[in-house]
């Protein structure tokens, strides 16, 4: 009897941990959901309270220290992709209308986006220019070297 209550209550804790995750997004809960689990599968298997505990102790620490940094490098977004605006910083575009140090447009790839020099400087329309900075929803921009 107590072999199907303990793996029960270690099913219940491992899956509460691991629905827990979600919140938290940091791979700790769901190593120590996944360490409750094995624990449940070891009571379930007949074995002793502490044999179960070790189980548990042993496969948190090592899925905490060994899986956990590999997960989270491989799936941090930071790891080199260039998200919404900064993948448009040193991309080329084309004046569409002359732009000076408070307005302009450019297009940078297909679409058409309010600009501004960054050094006060006039850029005729047509002329080549490079994204240095986004602020807001205008493109602060250099005349292309």
């Amino acid at each position: 009897m107590y072999g199907r209550m303990a793996a029960l209550i270690w099913l219940i804790v491992g899956i509460l941990l691991v629905v827990a995750e979600v919140l938290s997004g940091d791979f700790v809960l769901v190593m120590l959901g996944a360490a409750a689990l094995a624990a449940a599968g070891v009571s379930a298997l007949g074995a002793g309270e502490l044999v179960s505990v070790l189980v548990f102790a042993v496969t948190s620490l090592g899925l905490i220290v060994g899986a956990r940094p590999v997960l989270k490098k491989r799936l941090q977004l930071g790891s080199g992709i260039k998200m919404h605006h900064e993948a448009l910083l040193g991309s080329r575009a084309v004046a569409l209308t002359p732009v000076d140090e408070h307005s302009g447009q450019v297009k940078i790839g297909g679409d058409t986006w309010s600009a501004r020099t960054l050094d006060g400087s006039v850029i005729e329309a047509g002329e080549a220019v490079t994204v240095v900075e986004i602020s807001g929803a205008t493109a602060v921009v250099i005349a292309a070297v």
